[in-house]
């Protein structure tokens, strides 16, 4: 059994604020450890439940958070950027099952840390028409190669965008939101064993295929930015178009159209140069 491993930070144990999962950030080294702990929980995890084969994704902010010698030594790290596929990079068919570590509910909601992509320079994210933040698109782009998303940790806010998604996803509450950048927390030790558990359970019974399986016909993905300039920018872009001034679309298959996500990304890093949580 193939086990694909996406980590974030946002949604990590103990991890509230910018400077827990920012690089120069007070607090960032402790946060990669903790980060560290919560994705060798999921590690552990799945090899109790038979996995052969783990392999992680370091997919928050520079991608070069974890750091190798703390990993758990079974699993293999996909570390730094740039990657074409972000934080689905390394994902592909043959994977039977992916679980998302450390995920965070998406801009908008009260959720700690709460964003979609690039802190408040995306304001919106639509998928054929339905809000999405990271959870959805990752979970719809896996569901069109096949692979199921089966088990995701953050606080309650991301674990309850996940089950509205994709109610057989089994999720692990690791804190409460009280607002963007405070929450209650769930004992280290005892979120471990939570994570642990919960992704071996989930990984237990043949996955089942994803609720919400696209399929390979096209999809509309639009998305509304903080700034003008970015939208009037990508417009550069052959089959983008405008639904308002700042606001674009295009339509395409997934995974394709993820990854020309992420170029809208790098395209508006370049114009912007905003800090992520502002």
């Amino acid at each position: 059994m193939r086990i694909y491993i996406s980590a974030d930070m946002e949604g990590i144990t103990g991890l509230v604020d910018a400077d827990d999962v920012q690089p120069g950030g007070r607090d960032y080294e402790r946060g990669r450890l903790m980060m560290a702990e919560d994705v060798n929980a999921a590690v552990r995890g799945a090899l109790a439940a038979g996995a052969t084969d783990v392999v992680v994704n370091d997919a928050h902010g520079p991608m070069r958070n974890l750091v190798p010698q703390t990993l758990h030594p079974e699993a293999r790290l996909i570390r730094g950027k740039p990657k074409h596929m972000g934080m689905l990079e390394g994902l592909t068919p043959e994977h039977d099952a992916m679980i998302c570590v450390g995920y965070h509910s998406r801009a908008g909601t009260l959720g700690v840390l709460s964003h979609s992509f690039m802190g408040h320079e995306i304001e919106d994210i639509w998928l054929d028409g339905m809000p999405v933040g990271e959870i959805g698109l990752t979970h719809a782009t896996a569901a069109v190669l096949g692979v199921p998303m089966v088990a995701l940790t953050g606080d309650d806010s991301a674990c309850a965008e996940t089950s509205a998604w994709d109610g057989s996803v089994t999720t692990v509450a690791v804190k409460s939101a009280h607002d963007r950048f405070a929450a209650e927390l769930r004992p280290a030790a005892e979120a471990r064993r939570a994570i642990e558990k919960a992704v071996t359970a989930s990984l237990s019974d043949t996955p089942q295929t994803p609720r919400r399986a696209a399929t390979s016909g096209s999809a509309i993905l639009r998305v509304r930015w903080q700034s003008a300039s970015v939208a009037s920018t990508l417009l550069g872009i052959p089959s983008v178009t405008s639904v308002d001034s700042r606001t674009v679309q295009t339509e395409g298959q997934l995974p394709t159209l993820y990854r020309l996500f992420g170029v809208w990304m790098r395209v508006a890093a370049s114009l912007t140069g905003q800090a992520p949580y502002c």
